[in-house]
């Protein structure tokens, strides 16, 4: 297999720079705006730049952003994941104990099997069901994004994923105004309310808020936990990838990925934690990581604004109850069989 093309040669880059530039002012505009529209109701940035960007649909539907658009989604969005790499450090992830990382595991990969089994039963593409379970079990928007770069393509594609990024957002808002009570209606102390919502909550900064609005220990808790569902993102995309390109009625259009990116992921999150142990080098160190954690960022920021302006408003509203209802399911899948886990340790 040739390994994939991550840079574009100098002939192509003007080519790319308006889509990219296009992408990039949506992606500006959503972090401006985020503040003032939290206000009224909190929307990350990213959601805010995925809703802007369908909204700028048409225009940037012009031949002249078309390459730079599909750079972002594809090229853009696999280095923005890779550098996610550098947000963990594995001795974290060791601290949780064997118990809490198989309960992890175990209701990660059950959510994920739930999306593709909750797709079957509302009639809908695996590849819904492969994006909704993924996001859910894994970290949200930033997982739907990855899971896509592995997916086969297919007519309605962008319409999932868009749809997919809106839903498990709202969902996180809910469950971190929900899920904290919960905790104390289960009686769990406050490191188990840590537990619990860092394994069920989709996305970090839902995680963040709700866990620290029980206490320092919960929240401290909730993100390491958090983080391990993140680390599993390496293999969630690898797997998810390799199902595709192997089930026959796929196989035509699935191929398996070269997957550079989810190595880099690996390899960096390694770096990370090899450094807590060169505290000579960590001057230097700490502001490279957080350029790149920046870099990652605006990364993901404008590829999600890319994948706005490539997705049609018409084509999300055609989608139907259907899709609300595998996200919604994913989410209680991940929500019951945590909380039960946790109720027996």
């Amino acid at each position: 297999m040739n390994a994939p093309t991550f840079l574009p040669s100098g002939s192509t880059t003007r080519r790319l720079v308006p889509g990219i530039l296009f992408a990039a002012a949506v992606a500006v505009v959503a972090t401006l705006a985020a503040p003032a529209v939290a206000l009224v109701f909190p929307i990350p940035a990213m959601v805010l730049a995925l809703v802007i960007g369908i909204a700028l649909n048409k225009p940037a539907a012009a031949p002249i952003f078309q390459p730079g658009l599909t750079f972002c989604v594809k090229t853009l969005l696999r280095w923005a994941v890779a550098l996610l790499g550098l947000r963990i450090a594995l001795g974290d992830i060791v601290a949780l104990g064997l118990g809490v990382a198989l309960m992890v595991i175990l209701a990660m990969a059950a959510t994920i099997l739930a999306g593709f089994a909750l797709a079957r039963v509302f009639g809908q593409r695996a590849e819904y069901g492969a994006l909704a379970g993924a996001a859910t079990a894994v970290c949200g928007a930033s997982a739907a994004l990855a899971t896509t770069t592995v997916l086969p393509s297919y007519k309605g594609k962008e319409a999932d994923v868009a749809f997919v990024v809106v839903a498990v957002n709202a969902l996180s808002t809910l469950a971190m105004i929900a899920y904290p009570p919960l905790g104390a209606l289960l009686g769990f102390d406050h490191q188990t309310t840590g537990v619990l919502i860092g394994a069920t909550i989709h996305d970090v900064a839902q995680v963040v808020g709700a866990g620290y609005a029980v206490s320092e220990t919960a929240g401290n808790t909730a993100v390491v936990v958090k983080l391990f569902r993140v680390f599993l993102l390496l293999p969630v995309v690898l797997i998810i990838g390799w199902w595709f390109a192997r089930a026959g009625g796929h196989a035509e259009n699935a191929k398996v990925p070269a997957p550079v990116f989810a190595f880099v992921f690996l390899g960096l999150c390694l770096l990370n934690t090899a450094m807590a142990y060169a505290p000579a080098l960590q001057p230097v160190y700490d502001p490279l990581r957080e350029i790149a954690i920046l870099a990652s960022t605006w990364g993901l920021l404008i590829a999600i604004g890319a994948l706005g302006l490539g997705t049609s408003l018409s084509a999300i509203a055609r989608l139907g109850w259907r899709h609300i209802a595998t996200v919604t399911g994913t989410t209680l899948v991940i929500l019951a069989l945590a909380a039960g886990a946790l109720l027996v340790l």
